[in-house]
């Protein structure tokens, strides 16, 4: 199914931004009838504009002829300080949206009763969004993923009244919410992050509330208690009975949906088991994996469709994936682990490690990552804020090195981990991506590139 080319006819929106979100913004409302303005503060990606939008692109002077400013999610139009079309918009009362937002309004204006699936948090929602659309997938829904992982969410098709989206929800993308509603929101976890764009934690957590905008007693929302914010939202929730609440948790604590022994369970006994999960180690996989059962059972799912979508998920490409394994030492791509407590739920299941971090430093650096030093024989860093890094590896007697770039901490961690018999190569950055890298994408191809580079050196060597 398309969308229908007069569907936004009457409506002009102004694009700021011109990375993947806005030109795909640009692309679909265009093709849904828009008239559309577009603008990238920077030359260069201005000029790598396609063709058929060139004579779109003016900067915006005012803003009184549009009916909604759609800006890239990485654009601030608040905190740390808003973009000056953004203050425009503002002025004149205009809204400011995210393209999940637009989505959201021609899925409902095409007549289609398709669900929402709505997933944020600080950590886990990439796995989550993934594994509760391969789920669905398996069982025979059409179901498909954006958002903020992989295709914008306006780049997603049309689906029929059986169909669902399942969106990865940045706080950025929910704090330009207007009228998007979610018939299943899910929040799994909320510790520090993102706090020059939100101003302190209070504003954090405001941006990920709006995941819960507009929803009834008819539609649910899927909350982590396993962190004392979260556990809160919760009990809050529950009082103002204004949606269904269900409460997940990875361990063994007391909620609608947990894990023990690796078995996922609720109060009527054992709905699947994770033993089975390869591609979902560790206690942080256990409550996606949970959460992802209780959104899968509100979509109709059964037992046994549960268990056999599990046990086939094949993980994320950079959250911990095996990349190869030779002469007794495996190397994992963790790349997507861009702060200390995303590199945290990959350092617990390791008990020795060869560990590659660095790049951009959160502001909350690694002292949240003391109790996992132990199992820490080598630390290899790389990127800008290795430095950083250095001081608290240092205060705690971590060894480490400074390396500087992956090119040479993959050939390093892997001469130390064969001689010193340590299996596990983890690269978990902790850090942004931006400094050598366009994105944890490329930072994570990359390693998985040099590795096998010296995976078949290694080989050429041995058979000389």
């Amino acid at each position: 199914m398309n969308f229908s080319p007069t569907l936004f006819q009457n409506y002009r929106y102004a694009i700021l931004g011109l990375g993947k979100n806005g030109i795909v913004a640009a692309e679909r409302l265009l093709a849904m009838g828009s008239t559309i303005q577009i603008w990238d503060d920077q030359e260069k990606t201005r000029n790598a504009v396609p063709a058929e939008l060139k004579s779109l692109i003016a900067p915006f002077d005012n803003l009184h002829d549009f009916d909604a400013l759609v800006m890239s999610p990485g654009i601030p139009h608040h905190l740390p300080k808003p973009h000056p079309v953004a203050q425009l918009a503002i002025q004149q009362n205009l809204p400011i949206l995210s393209d999940a937002e637009l989505l959201y309004r021609a899925v409902k204006a095409s007549g289609s009763k398709a669900s929402f699936v709505a997933i944020t948090g600080t950590n886990g929602k990439s796995t989550t969004t993934m594994l509760l659309t391969h789920l669905l997938k398996e069982a025979g829904i059409p179901a498909v993923a954006g958002g903020n992982l992989g295709p914008a969410a306006l780049a997603l098709p049309l689906l029929e009244d059986q169909g669902v989206y399942v969106l990865e929800m940045s706080s950025y993308m929910l704090e330009r919410f207007s009228e998007f509603t979610a018939d299943i929101s899910c929040l799994l976890n909320i510790t520090p992050d993102h706090l020059e764009r939100h101003g302190d934690i209070q504003g954090y957590i405001e941006a990920k509330h709006h995941i819960f905008d507009h929803q009834n007693l008819n539609q649910l929302t899927v909350i982590g208690v396993e962190d004392a914010i979260c556990a809160t939202i919760a009990n809050e929730l529950k009082q103002q009975n204004k949606m269904q609440v269900k409460t997940i948790a990875g361990t063994n604590i007391n909620a609608n949906i947990w894990v023990k022994d690796h078995l996922i369970q609720n109060k009527h006994g054992i709905i699947a088991d994770l033993t089975k999960a390869r591609f979902l180690p560790g206690d942080h996989n256990a409550q996606n994996a949970a959460a992802a059962t209780a959104m899968a059972i509100h979509l109709g799912l059964n037992q046994e469709q549960i268990q056999s979508g599990l046990t086939s998920y094949q993980g994320l490409a950079h959250r911990q994936r095996p990349v190869a394994n030779f002469n007794n030492v495996t190397f994992i791509n963790d790349s997507k682990a861009t702060n200390a407590d995303a590199a945290s739920k990959a350092l617990t299941c390791y008990d020795e490690l060869v560990w590659i971090a660095g790049g951009l430093a959160k502001s909350n650096g690694i002292d949240e990552l003391v109790p996992y030093f132990p199992r820490i024989k080598l630390a290899l860093l790389i990127g800008k804020d290795a430095p950083v890094f250095e001081q608290t590896l240092k205060h705690y007697q971590v060894p480490y090195r400074i390396v500087h770039t992956l090119e040479h901490a993959v050939p390093e961690a892997y001469q130390y981990a064969q001689q010193n018999r340590i299996p596990t190569v983890l690269l978990s950055p902790a850090c942004a991506s931006f400094d050598q890298f366009s994105s944890f994408e490329e930072r994570g191809d990359r390693f998985a590139e040099l590795v096998m580079q010296l995976s078949s050196s290694l080989s050429e060597s041995s058979k000389d």
